[in-house]
């Protein structure tokens, strides 16, 4: 049975912690909209930092989690790739595909009717939403992380053909 780690929270001079973890969760995730409402968080480090000056202590698997849980994405702007809340990208703004290949892609390898493609850090979760949206008939599926995305074909004929995609719009950037 699966052990659970409850994350421990930093209380702020003057007040106390909350009680139950679900509060905690959930305080933690309010945290984590508010700062990334307020500023330009460019990555994970930079929010764990700015969680930490506001007492909280949290591992980068939580940290993932909280972001996926509450719809957070990051996304190129003007400034430079940052976090941004689900209401601050339109559906029509996010990137395409087109443009997030070129920008994020490191290498692709696959294996029968699986496909593995590699970004650079924080660039999974983008490419792994632009190419669910595609609604390509190849692909059943997608699993990503933080800079892997686990792409799952219909065959192998359909990964071979998904594959050469994937390489000639990265390369078009």
């Amino acid at each position: 049975m699966p052990r659970r780690v409850r994350i421990a929270r930093l209380p702020a001079s003057g007040t106390t912690p909350p009680t139950t973890s679900m509060t905690q969760k959930q305080e933690r995730q309010r945290t984590i909209l508010q700062l990334v409402s307020q500023h330009q968080v460019a990555n994970q480090e930079d929010l764990k930092r700015l969680l930490c000056e506001r007492g909280w202590s949290v591992t980068q698997a939580t940290l993932s989690r909280d972001l996926r849980d509450l719809g957070v994405v990051r996304a190129p702007t003007e400034d430079g790739a940052r976090y941004l809340l689900p209401e601050m990208v339109a559906d029509e703004s996010k990137p395409s595909l087109d443009e997030l290949l070129p920008q994020w892609f490191s290498r692709i390898d696959g294996v029968g009717e699986l496909v593995v493609l590699h970004t650079l850090p924080s660039g999974a979760q983008p490419i792994s939403e632009a190419l669910d949206s595609q609604g390509w008939p190849e692909i059943i599926g997608t699993i990503a992380g933080e800079n892997t995305v686990l792409i799952v074909c219909r065959s192998a004929d359909a990964r071979l053909t998904l594959t050469d995609r994937i390489v000639t719009l990265a390369n078009a950037g």
